[in-house]
């Protein structure tokens, strides 16, 4: 019993902690509507980085504009991986860290789903000019940075077996 009490904790404070991060993504970009859009980007460091106002139809890097079917479909697939990886992967403090990036992954996916909604298209605020970079908001962030550290955490520092129990559902 006390074993399915810490799960269930621990399921709500994933949940609790995917609103939050998304409300926390959805301030930004309320403050991007609100304070970028038709004004000139706001320089944050001269010829580096900057505030500036977007409006992306599309998924990363532009592509697949106005394509909201695969959007929906993204997202549902997203959060099923992600509902399966609680549901299979052992509440040890071990896995926290893959826990940690899938809540933020959940996160970044629905606060850009929230905005294709809402709006019908992602607000995208920060640029960094040096390099060019896409203009990309804090979802995006979550989603990538998460993502990554996912990937280097189950190729360097999970052993077989660890990753076995996830896949086995290690209790």
């Amino acid at each position: 019993m006390d074993n399915r009490r810490n799960r269930c904790l621990n399921y709500i404070l994933a949940v609790s902690m995917t609103v939050a991060a998304t409300v926390l993504d959805q301030f930004t970009k309320y403050l991007a509507v609100k304070n970028l859009k038709g004004a000139e980007p706001h320089v944050i460091v001269k010829g580096v980085f900057q505030l500036e106002y977007l409006e992306n139809r599309g998924a990363a890097f532009g592509l697949f504009q106005n394509q909201r079917f695969f959007f929906f479909l993204s997202v549902a697939v997203v959060c099923a991986a992600i509902v399966w990886f609680f549901l299979k992967a052992p509440m040890e403090r071990k896995y926290l860290p893959l826990r940690a990036c899938a809540v933020l992954i959940a996160a970044g996916a629905v606060g850009n789903f929230i905005d294709r909604i809402r709006l019908g298209y992602v607000v995208d605020f920060l640029y960094f000019k040096l390099i060019d970079f896409p203009i990309f908001n804090v979802a995006d962030i979550y989603v990538t940075v998460s993502t990554a550290l996912f990937i280097v955490l189950l190729c360097f520092y999970y052993k077989e077996e660890d990753i076995d129990r996830i896949l086995h559902g290690g209790k």
